[in-house]
């Protein structure tokens, strides 16, 4: 064990003598303090104002909230000012509907840009874009740089569509206002956020923006599915919360939750960009093909979603998807050439897994205490606790194999990639095929 830490050690500063750019945070500074006046200044507000609409739970969360998104964003400082904008334009935008709903489609600002639905349009565009501009940027620096704009732009976009989100469920009704990360349509602009917000933390952690192109793949796969989702099912309308989630629980599950989805996702890309890098001067289609198939299943697992035989989006979804990781395994070469060192891809997919099976632990755990609260068991076994289980399995298994035996590179990058099928599957598939308590997203 003691052999094994002291590995990991030597990895980081081996890291950092090579070019991770972590940029230390140094001591909080005047700016630190200003940022929690400003929230705890906001927080006081909503306790006094806002404070009959809340329960004792909530209110603590409330305030346990200041002091972790201070120290959140201490550790990064980019978080703040993009914390600062989304607030301070969904504050905007909450002020230009004046109480008044009707004020979405009378609005300019707000029938545009501001409105929950045309806020979260912007960030689908903003992702599409980065993810092109991302691979563009293997040729040009200036298109990566763009992407990275984009990328930032469009996570704003999406923070103030769920904050603005937020208040227009209750402008519609004392009864349907509520967080929004309560059914697929808001968790997917949840999940899009979350992930990105952790690519860009790596992007600038280690001083590479040739990553992206890999991890805004999966972005842009939940932009499709959320498109495809609120054009056929109309999925953006705001609905009354079904009694079972009317609960305090979920402003801590379901985020929690997704912090580990984000973050496995995020790994499982990087495991990806490691196998194209190892690949990179490999002449032996033998070798590929593993990857090749892996990489069309991701593709497909789409389809395998739907229940009412095969859509034509998805068709399509699925053949783009094959021939983008075709064209990925054919420009190899020039592709791995770009692509940080085989360490780096190695050291952010183990940190991203670490953070992702933490946050997923402490998310079980929640929900665990939800359901004893709800349901009056803390276990019953249902279809989504029992995949639960097995994607906490999976990753423990994939940590415990590296802390303890070593394992790192081909095999731990292959196994990323499969924990992201299981991921998948554990997210949506259940809920498409094995009904249960926890079958509140249908499609």
């Amino acid at each position: 064990m003691a052999q094994t830490i002291t590995a990991e050690r030597a990895s980081w500063e081996d890291l950092t003598e090579s070019g991770d750019s972590r940029q230390l945070r140094g001591k909080p500074d005047w700016t630190d303090l200003l940022f929690f006046v400003v929230l705890a200044a906001g927080a006081a507000y909503a306790l006094t104002t806002y404070s009959e609409s809340m329960d004792i739970y909530e209110k603590w969360i409330l305030v346990g909230t200041v002091p972790f998104v201070v120290w959140v964003g201490w550790l990064w400082r980019p978080l703040r000012t993009y914390m600062v904008a989304s607030g301070l334009t969904a504050l905007f935008a909450i002020w230009l509907y004046d109480g008044n709903l009707a004020n979405a489609e009378q609005n300019f600002f707000l029938k545009y840009f501001f409105s929950s639905q045309s806020a979260i349009l912007w960030m689908c565009m903003m992702y599409l874009l980065a993810t092109i501009c991302y691979w563009i940027g293997f040729a040009s620096n200036t298109a990566a740089w763009l992407g990275t704009f984009l990328s930032w732009g469009a996570t704003y976009a999406g923070t103030v569509g769920l904050l603005v989100r937020w208040r227009e469920g209750h402008l519609m009704g004392p009864d349907l206002g509520h967080i929004p990360v309560s059914n697929l349509y808001e968790v997917f602009v949840l999940f899009a956020i979350i992930t990105t917000l952790f690519y860009l933390y790596y992007e600038r952690r280690y001083a590479t923006r040739a990553l992206g192109g890999f991890v805004m793949l999966v972005v842009t796969s939940i932009v499709v599915f959320l498109l495809w989702y609120s054009f056929t099912r109309e999925a953006y309308e705001i609905q009354p919360l079904v009694p079972a989630l009317k609960s305090w629980w979920m402003k801590l599950h379901v985020p929690t939750n997704f912090i580990g989805y984000g973050t496995f996702s995020l790994a499982a890309m990087v495991g990806f960009a490691y196998l194209v890098k190892e690949n990179g001067e490999t002449k032996s289609y033998k070798k590929l093909a593993p990857l090749f198939i892996l990489g069309v299943l991701l593709a497909a697992e789409p389809m395998v979603f739907r229940t009412e035989g095969l859509s034509a989006t998805w068709m399509l979804y699925f053949g783009i998807g094959a021939v983008l990781v075709g064209s990925i395994l054919a420009f190899r070469r020039p592709i791995s050439q770009k692509l940080p060192k085989l360490e780096v891809l190695d050291d952010i997919m183990y940190r991203a897994i670490a953070i992702g099976f933490a946050f997923f632990t402490v998310a079980t755990i929640l929900g665990a205490l939800w359901a004893a609260d709800a349901w009056g068991a803390y276990w019953q076994w249902d279809p989504k606790e029992t995949w639960a289980l097995i994607v906490w399995l999976n990753y423990a298994a994939w940590l415990h194999l590296r802390l303890m035996k070593g394992m790192r590179g081909t095999i731990a990058a292959y196994w990323a990639l499969v924990g992201l099928l299981i991921t998948g599957f554990a997210f949506l598939g259940v809920n498409m095929f094995l009904s249960g308590l926890h079958s509140y997203g249908e499609l």
